[in-house]
């Protein structure tokens, strides 16, 4: 729960992680989204992306103009309890297959995609030289 009025911890804004209910940590202030996140220029799905840690960075990045940043004092509930936030999620990359991909099916396609055209431009040249009339 709130330390006291109108200061959240993190784990209390970390819950409000959805459409329905979105809040985010921005600079310092906790903003509830909820009601903005559906019209936001960017999608829902970039506000999502800032929930759960501390979203300033992502913020800063997107460039937000004038207006923006004003607009965003209506959304204001609050400050964050700053002692245990995160600065980011641990980042856990995907598990990789255990064959080459230069070998894949895919590599493959894209390779004669390429060499296909070239062929058929060689034996275009081939058939226009021996065929010529000299």
């Amino acid at each position: 729960m709130a330390l006291h009025k109108n200061v959240y911890t993190f784990e209390e804004v970390s819950k409000h992680n959805k459409t329905e209910d979105c809040w985010v940590i921005i600079s310092g202030k906790v903003y509830d989204l909820t009601s903005f996140i559906e019209d936001h220029p960017g999608g829902a799905e970039v506000i999502l992306a800032a929930t759960g840690k501390d979203g300033t960075s992502d913020y800063d990045a997107a460039g937000h103009s004038d207006y923006a940043i004003e607009m965003m004092e209506k959304y204001f509930i609050g400050k964050i309890d700053t002692t245990n936030v995160p600065q980011t999620r641990k980042y856990t990359p995907p598990e990789q297959d255990q064959y080459s991909a230069s070998m894949s099916t895919e590599f493959v396609i894209k390779f004669l995609q390429y060499l296909f055209p070239i062929l058929m431009l060689g034996l275009a040249f081939a058939v226009r030289y021996y065929t010529r009339k000299e």
